[in-house]
C-alpha cells in the first residue's frame, strides 16, 4: 500500500544521501528503505538537553524517550526547513539549528517495522518553554548529561533506539561548542 498525501512521503536516498525518488512513509518502514530523515536535539543555557517522551498513538516507539524532535523532509523541503519545521510542530519551540553530523542506521521497532533512516542530526539552543503538541508528544523533561547517560545505561528500553545510538556523539558535539 503505498501513501498518497504528500505529507506522508519520504526521499529515498542511497548510501551518499543521493535522492533516489520518494514513496509513503509507511512503504518505508515495512519494506525497510532507506530514506533521508532529521533528528533535533534542542539545549537550554544549563547545557540540559531537552526530551521528549512520544505520544501513544505513534506509528512506532510510543512512550519511549527521545531526542527533542525528529522527522522525514519533505519532498522539497531542505533537511534545515524540516528540523525547524518539527521543532517548531512537535514543541512549540521555534530557534535556529545547525547541522551536526549525519549517520545511516537499521534497527527493527514495533509492528515489523524497521528504521534506516540516512539521518542528519541537528543542534540548538534555546530557554522557551516547551509547548508539546499532545498529539506527538506525551511528557517533556531536561536532562543533564549525567543523569541521562545514567538513566540511559539502566533503563535503556526506555529510550528510542536511534537516541541511544547517537546521544554521546551530540554531547561530544556540545562539548566543542561552549
Amino acid at each position: 500500500m503505498t501513501d498518497n498525501n504528500n505529507y506522508d512521503k519520504v526521499i529515498l536516498v542511497d548510501n551518499d544521501d543521493k535522492p533516489l525518488g520518494e514513496t509513503g512513509k509507511m512503504d518505508a518502514h515495512r519494506n525497510a528503505l532507506l530514506h533521508r530523515a532529521v533528528s533535533v536535539f534542542l539545549f537550554n543555557s544549563k547545557n540540559q538537553m531537552l526530551l521528549q517522551k512520544r505520544a501513544m498513538d505513534k506509528y512506532h516507539s510510543t512512550g519511549l524517550w527521545s531526542n527533542t524532535a525528529c522527522t522525514h523532509p519533505y519532498p522539497g523541503e531542505s533537511n534545515k526547513e524540516a528540523a525547524k519545521r518539527r521543532l517548531k510542530e512537535e514543541m512549540g519551540i521555534e530557534t535556529e539549528v545547525e547541522e551536526i553530523f549525519h549517520f545511516i542506521y537499521r534497527e527493527r521497532v514495533d509492528d515489523n517495522l524497521t528504521e534506516h533512516e540516512f539521518d542528519h542530526v541537528f543542534i540548538g539552543f534555546s530557554d522557551t518553554m516547551p509547548k508539546p503538541d499532545p498529539e506527538e508528544v506525551c511528557d517533556y523533561r531536561y536532562f543533564d548529561k549525567k543523569s541521562l547517560m545514567d538513566e540511559i545505561d539502566n533503563n535503556p528500553e526506555k529510550f528510542t533506539v536511534w537516541f541511544r545510538k547517537i546521544v554521546a556523539t551530540v554531547f561530544g558535539h556540545l562539548q566543542k561548542k561552549i
